[in-house]
């Protein structure tokens, strides 16, 4: 059986949300949960890695830019394409330049969206990334 191209009966992929907005994470979170994922949350890179949240994920969604931060979604893209090269990682932000898809694509991004996000585009990305 089958929710949005989603197996109902396959198991719970763990998507990790980091932004430094609370409504954000609060949203994406609310959203991957309505799609049968499970989203775990964080303020920051630095809070991500030393919650040894690259063990536990299949997917990253990261901020570019946070304000309250050390590292930035940039740095965190080059240590999990370093690091843990099967994690895909998407990136968002609200502050695109004109070519800023196309550099983090080239970084190794794996989707680039920019708020406000199109949660049915974000999805469908997620489900193909995951579920080939």
């Amino acid at each position: 059986m089958a929710l949005d191209g989603l197996r109902v009966d396959s198991p719970v992929r763990v998507i990790a949300v980091i932004d430094d907005d609370h409504r954000v994470r609060k949203s994406l979170h609310n959203l991957l949960a309505s799609y049968g994922y499970r989203a775990k949350t964080y303020s920051s890179a630095d809070l991500f890695l030393a919650a040894d949240g690259l063990t536990r994920s299949a997917c990253i969604i990261v901020d570019i830019e946070m304000r309250r931060r050390q590292m930035t979604g940039l740095e965190l893209l080059k240590h999990v394409r370093s690091s843990h090269p099967e994690i895909p990682v998407i990136i968002i932000t609200g502050k695109p330049s004109a070519n800023s898809e196309n550099f983090y694509l080239d970084k190794g991004a794996r989707g680039f969206f920019r708020k406000p996000l199109d949660c049915q585009a974000l999805v469908t990305l997620i489900d193909q990334l995951l579920n080939g």
